[in-house]
């Protein structure tokens, strides 16, 4: 009776054990290093208002209490996801004198009325500035090879006139070339120069996070080595690298120093770092602007990726946990 009754203990021990939920991660041991230049287009998941002028002596938007940050989602009750979609449906309005406009102001859903000015020739004016993409320049810092997934830039894209994290509905990644260098200096970030080819499509965005973008890499993978991917606890203080790019396509390794990691997870802050290498500081001054994203390397594993410069020394700079960037990745 009592292995009967111990048997119905371990069995139920056995089923709880199976249903305690536990996180697994799948991204590969060994992933493709990056440091190549990207270009990155995303869409806003609404038309974003980033500024309000006077038409006249009247401003419109602020008559509406729009204000910036605001996402326009509607207009005139129907959905509208482009610039061109919005000024498709007020052209073709019955009423010229005024649209209805559904809008988020953060988690609220709001509505309001916008009347229309004419300005001095007798054309209708929104007095909104208003964007639904934004582009920049940054680093490739990953490829799993096993998934294709890829992330880049090490923290989020934020929308410089609101300042707030851009809310994607889609966007890409593709070919750009550095042309020049704007160095930096105490107090002046620098930053890389750049031109585009948008023909040149690597692969799309799924994801704007505080960890990084992130998405599916379409394009071949390219042929290099696999860097096996570091824990925080196998990182230390003392020489390191960063890959990345100074000139046209080329990635190249650069050294810097450790100076101290910070364990805390949710931080973009978790390796503080020093520019050693000559040659880059001769060229950058330091951390520039685009190299968010740039792999770090150390004992031949991937550790982290750039994410910061210290504003008033630019030979330092901070880093994310590349365990970070992967885990996010893969939710």
């Amino acid at each position: 009776m009592f292995f009967k009754k111990l048997k119905n203990k371990i069995g139920l021990l056995v089923i709880s054990i199976m249903l305690f939920p536990m996180q697994v991660f799948a991204y590969s041991d060994y992933i493709i290093a990056g440091g190549e230049n990207i270009g990155i287009e995303l869409k806003s998941t609404g038309i974003m208002i980033v500024g309000t002028y006077n038409v006249g002596n009247d401003n419109p938007a602020r008559d509406a209490n729009l204000q910036n940050g605001d996402k326009i989602i509607k207009i005139n009750g129907i959905d509208v996801t482009s610039i061109e979609e919005m000024l498709n449906v007020i052209k073709n309005s019955d009423n010229k004198d005024s649209i209805a406009i559904t809008y988020l102001r953060g988690s609220k859903r709001l509505q309001t009325n916008l009347t229309l000015k004419k300005d001095g020739n007798d054309i209708y004016k929104t007095g909104l500035y208003v964007k639904d993409s934004i582009s920049g320049v940054g680093t490739l810092t990953f490829i799993d090879p096993e998934t294709k997934i890829y992330g880049a830039l090490g923290h989020e894209i934020i929308e410089k006139t609101t300042g707030q994290k851009l809310e994607i509905k889609d966007g890409k990644i593709y070919n750009s070339t550095v042309t020049g260098i704007t160095r930096s200096s105490n107090g002046v970030p620098g930053e890389k120069n750049a031109k585009y080819d948008t023909s040149y499509v690597y692969g799309n965005v799924k994801e704007n996070t505080t960890s990084g973008v992130f998405g599916e890499y379409s394009s071949q993978l390219p042929n290099k080595k696999l860097y096996k991917v570091a824990e925080a606890s196998d990182i230390k203080t003392g020489n390191a690298s960063i890959l990345t790019v100074i000139e046209g396509e080329k990635v190249e390794e650069f050294s810097i120093n450790i100076l101290k990691t910070n364990d805390n997870n949710n931080s973009t802050k978790n390796i503080l770092f020093e520019i050693t290498d000559p040659v880059l500081l001769e060229k950058t001054g330091g951390i520039i602007q685009g190299m968010s994203g740039s792999p770090i390397i150390q004992d031949d594993k991937i550790i982290g990726a750039v994410t910061h410069v210290v504003v008033d020394d630019p030979t330092k700079g901070y880093g994310i946990f590349i365990t970070s960037m992967l885990e996010e990745a893969e939710n």
